[in-house]
Formats: C-alpha cells, structure tokens, sequence
C-alpha cells in the first residue's frame, strides 16, 4: 500500500509533485481524500474529497493549506472557503460512531471516504489518499504516508473533513451539554476524561474504544 518514508523529505508546504505528471498523463480529475476525527473517543470519523483544478499556480493561491491540524480554527475556516471556491469538486462524508464501533475505525473510515466520494459531483479518475488504501472505490489510487503534508489535493481534503466535522462536534455539544465536544471535538483531553468519568458515556461516544468500554465496565460492575 505504501513504501517507506523519510520525514526529513517533507516539502515545506504540500505541493503538486504527485499531481501534475497525473495531469501531463492526462489524467485530470485526481482527488485528494484524508480524513478527521480518526482517534476521537466520540462524534463520528469525517472524510473530505477534493478534485483540484490542473493548474500548477494553485499552491500560490491556496498558500495556506497545510495538514489541518498545523493550522488554526480561524485559518482552517477560512482556507475551506477557499478550497470550495478553487475545487472542480468537493465533498464530506461522515461514519457514525455506532458504525464505527460495528466495524471497526479503519471500516468506519473507509466508509466515510466512499461517501465523500459519492458527494462530489464530478467522477475522479485517480485517488491521492492519506496513508489508507480505499479497495471499494475502485478506481486507480496512492496512498501516501503524511500525505497531507506532501500533496495539496489530501491537504485540502483534511481542511475540509475537520471543518465539516468540527463544525457537528460544535452542535452535539448544545445536544450533549457538559462534555465539552465544542472545545476538544470528543478527543481523549483531560477534561472529556472527567466529564465521561462524571457523567458516563453518551449515545455519541464510541464503546469500542478503551477509555469509553472501560467506563461502561465500572458502571455495569456497580462502581461508577
């Protein structure tokens, strides 16, 4: 799926290295997918999809894309806007935390990534993908270890999978008020561990996960 990498290679920035000889081979709908959420303890897993333009100006014009999670709120917010307004198309899909506990974080994020997919309004011809391998697209692919720091289409693809996804962490918080999704987005932070540890897990939290399971055995064992 993968070879080896050296992380004293990374670029500076994500650029085009992989997608413009896809471009010169005519090869023009290439698509950049990664995803958010992946190691939260609640909330879903997100995947973004982005088909970029083939122009090779484009990393001028989206200067600030990077690995979402180097950039800020504000930037990310604002670098998704402008990711939606450069891209031939986009989408985000989600995989919901039941879904993720039926068949596991790898099944859940590919199944979030096939949705991605089928939210663009244009068909890829090749895949960029962020350290995963998507079997069911079908469609001709590279997964690229730290892609999101090596190729703008998985960068832009990251912005907008945690924006969409932050974003929903933001509204579950209002429906799960005292966990505090809006502030660490249902990640493992010492404050979601009291909350969980106070309040037990909601219907939102994954129980596969050890810290969740391990709080449903003390509250079945009789000692939350």
């Amino acid at each position: 799926m993968t070879a080896r990498f050296d992380p004293a290679q990374l670029p500076a920035a994500p650029d085009l290295s992989f997608e413009i000889p896809l471009w010169a081979a005519g090869i023009v709908r290439v698509g950049g997918i990664d995803e958010a959420g992946r190691g939260a303890w609640a909330g879903p897993v997100a995947a973004g999809a982005v088909i970029l333009p083939p122009d090779p100006q484009l990393p001028g014009r989206l200067a600030g894309v990077r690995d979402s999670k180097q950039m800020t709120p504000a930037q990310r917010d604002f670098w998704a806007r402008e990711i939606r307004a450069a891209a031939l198309a986009w989408g985000v899909g989600f995989a919901s935390p039941q879904e993720i506990d039926q068949i596991g974080i790898v099944g859940a994020t590919r199944q979030a990534a096939g949705r991605a997919l089928a939210a663009l309004t244009l068909a890829p011809d090749y895949l960029l993908v962020d350290f995963l391998d998507l079997p069911e697209a079908g469609l001709p692919q590279r997964a690229l270890i730290k892609g999101d720091a090596r190729s703008l289409s998985i960068a832009a693809a990251s912005v907008l999978a945690k924006t969409a996804r932050d974003a929903l962490m933001g509204s579950l918080d209002a429906d799960y008020p005292g966990y505090g999704f809006a502030r660490h987005k249902g990640y493992g932070t010492r404050r979601h561990q009291e909350a969980l540890a106070l309040l037990g897990p909601s219907a939102v939290h994954r129980r596969s996960f050890a810290p969740v399971r391990a709080c449903l055995e003390r509250t079945s064992a009789g000692n939350f």
